[in-house]
């Protein structure tokens, strides 16, 4: 860079993970060091207590929140805010929970944008409430298979459901909120779920509500209990919903006999007899 060229800015968001101070990977540390800016997108006062620990210039995110105010306007401001001083020509860091791509809107908008008008923009993956809950639940999602949705969008839209296999609904504290400001919704809206899963499942089979834990001396909160009983459980916005499949895995019609005779005839093709080799 000449000294007549003005500096560039760029942008990098980076997840601190779920667990205070567990979940940090070097490379999000690194990236957090070498800011001029960092924005935190946590809502908890000890995360961000955290974060001033490391960095001069920490700005929180969390002002952006109101009681009433459609989270559509909160991202769009946030998004503003750092790309405001992107454009200053500074090296920003959004720093946010978990993965920042991950049910977070802000970073992939910012993101997006920067790119848009030139700035160097990344995102560095991190530690997700997903990733907990494979470890906590002790699931494999490569045993039954896995289907994840935003529970709202569950709701307002026709998805085909595989009861063979687990379905996970993110943001159920807040299930059937269309405005958007809502912190969270209460039993009638619970029903409204209750009813369309009922369509898969049976009112006494066993979900799950789970949480991460997001301090080390924290346990996961994982509550069992009948479908039926959901509508009328209390449920935070940091809940996920769990549910284990309700059926047997259902075999393709003649597909594996199909494999095994391709099997069969690769294993019946010779295979050639390596080219004889020859002196130097």
């Amino acid at each position: 860079m000449t000294g007549t060229e003005e500096p560039r800015g760029s942008l990098v968001c980076v997840g601190v993970g779920m667990t205070l101070g567990s979940h940090l990977t070097p490379l999000a540390r690194s990236e957090i060091d070498r800011a001029d800016v960092v924005f935190a997108g946590v809502s908890d006062p000890l995360v961000e207590m955290w974060l001033r620990e490391m960095h001069a210039d920490v700005r929180s995110l969390q002002p952006y929140y109101a009681e009433g105010r459609s989270r559509r306007d909160t991202y769009a401001d946030m998004v503003e805010v750092i790309l405001a001083e992107v454009r200053q020509g500074r090296r920003v860091c959004g720093v946010f929970y978990g993965h920042p791509g991950v049910f977070a809107l802000a970073p992939h908008r910012s993101i997006e944008r920067a790119r848009g008008e030139g700035f160097d923009a990344r995102m560095e993956p991190g530690i997700s409430a997903e990733d907990c809950l494979y470890a906590d639940l002790g699931i494999d999602p490569g045993t039954y298979g896995c289907q994840h949705f935003e529970a709202t969008q569950f709701l307002l839209y026709r998805r085909m459901i595989d009861p063979s296999a687990w379905l996970f609904l993110w943001q159920v504290g807040h299930v059937g909120d269309l405005s958007l400001a809502r912190r969270d919704t209460g039993p009638g809206y619970r029903r409204v779920l209750v009813d369309v899963l009922s369509e898969h499942f049976s009112a006494d089979h066993e979900v799950i509500l789970y949480k991460a834990p997001t301090l080390p001396i924290e346990s996961p909160s994982i509550r069992r209990l009948p479908l039926s009983r959901l509508a009328e459980s209390a449920i935070s916005t940091s809940e996920t919903l769990a549910i284990p499949p309700g059926r047997a895995l259902d075999p393709a019609p003649g597909m594996r006999a199909r494999l095994q005779a391709l099997a069969a005839d690769e294993a019946a093709v010779p295979v050639p007899a390596p080219p004889a080799s020859h002196p130097a």
